[in-house]
This record gives C-alpha cells, structure tokens and sequence, in this order.
C-alpha cells in the first residue's frame, strides 16, 4: 500500500472517531502530509503544544488554520492526498 493509500486510510480511521488507530499510522510516516495529519490527531487529542510541534514540520500548515474545526482539516488533508494522486 502507498504512502497516500495507507494515510487515507488513517484520515478515514480519525474521522470515524478511531484517532489513536490513525495515530498508529501517522507516527510512521515523516512527509509533511503525515506530520499534518499528526499535528491534527493530537489537536483532537487536546493537547496543543505537541499539536503545534508536528504543525511546525508541516512546512505550512499552523494549528490556528482551521480553528477547532478538525473534522474540516482532516477532509481538506483527504482532498489534497485525492489531489495527489
């Protein structure tokens, strides 16, 4: 499976609720995409400053982007690994 593959997946996982299996799968990755997803997991998880350490290596994207609204973030990382493919 793809590295694209196996994030949607994870991204699919942390939408339906499953945000420590997704977690599983984020923290073996190190692109900027995955560290996104990383940086959101643990915003759903609440805790803001290891949220914002993976927002710094995403080499764009910041914690304050798109508010509390998580569940928008992980559709906007969906689309950009669709965009990607």
């Amino acid at each position: 499976m793809s590295n694209h593959a196996t994030l949607k997946q994870a991204v699919t996982l942390a939408q339906a609720g499953d945000w420590q299996a997704s977690h599983l799968i984020a923290q073996d990755y190190t692109d900027a995409v995955a560290n996104w997803l990383h940086a959101v997991l643990h915003k759903i998880e609440g805790d803001a400053w290891n949220s914002q350490y993976w927002y710094a290596k995403t080499g764009g994207h910041h914690y304050e982007d798109y508010g509390s609204d998580t569940m928008a973030e992980l559709a906007a990382i969906a689309d950009w690994l669709d965009a990607a493919d």
